[in-house]
């Protein structure tokens, strides 16, 4: 491995060449997926430079030049993951015919919810925006198929335990009776499904409309727009620059 002072961390090297997120990086690693100067690499730790041949399932791989920033209006029906063993409709195949660098989702959506996510080939901003630390609003129109109760959503603000875990919204606006606006901050694995299927209240359509200051605004369902530099640095300024 390269010895110089410019080494860093293989997981760090992947992201920043676009392979996926730092952590699912350490994953792919562990999982034998990474050559290093012709050695397979499955143990966390190790160090590369500028000068070490980096391969990733056999194709080198190597920093990205050009960093791209995404917001995708993503549909219902399409999944936020790199590959799928049940062959469903990946989020990424809609940004694909468009953009040659390796791009993954910051964050996700679950295959039923439809609204904005964002790509990127940039590492370093996907563990910043990610980083349960990084206290960034996200705001989703939620439909149901009964009237949400006043009582639950209050529940929910105070802090709601399912199935061990808890659960709490920073924010909600009720449009109707069968539809509420909420604004969460954490934003666990399915967490508004959870806490509504855990009163027995079903989501027709979850739809998120806003990360931070980020909005769908302009875009239809399916389509995109890069982020300009301000949007970004906003973002990592929300953030509060975690590394």
């Amino acid at each position: 491995m390269d010895s110089d002072d410019k080494t860093i961390r293989l997981h760090a090297y992947l992201a920043r060449a676009g392979v996926a997120s730092r952590r699912a990086c350490e994953a792919l690693i562990l999982q034998g997926h990474v050559q290093v100067n012709g050695s397979l690499v499955t143990e966390m730790g190790v160090k590369v430079g500028p000068s070490d041949e980096v391969r990733f399932d056999g194709a080198v791989v190597s920093p990205a030049a050009n960093l791209v920033y995404i917001a995708l209006n993503k549909p219902p029906g399409y999944l936020c993951a790199s590959s799928d063993g049940y062959e469903r409709k990946l989020a990424i195949d809609l940004l694909k015919p468009f953009f040659r660098e390796r791009l993954f989702n910051v964050g996700r959506l679950d295959y039923r919810s439809s609204g904005l996510i964002l790509f990127t080939n940039d590492g370093a901003f996907d563990r910043r925006i990610s980083h349960p630390s990084a206290m960034i609003e996200k705001e989703y129109v939620v439909e149901t198929d009964r009237e949400i109760p006043d009582l639950l959503l209050e529940n929910f603000k105070k802090g709601v335990v399912v199935e061990g875990e808890t659960y709490r919204l920073k924010e909600y606006r009720k449009t109707s009776p069968f539809m509420v606006h909420i604004v969460l901050i954490e934003g666990k694995n399915r967490e508004i499904r959870k806490v509504l299927d855990s009163s027995g209240v079903r989501p027709l359509r979850l739809h998120r409309i806003r990360i931070g200051g980020i909005n769908l605004e302009g875009l239809s369902s399916g389509e995109y727009r890069l982020l300009t530099e301000a949007e970004v640095a906003s973002l990592s300024a929300l953030a509060g620059g975690n590394s």
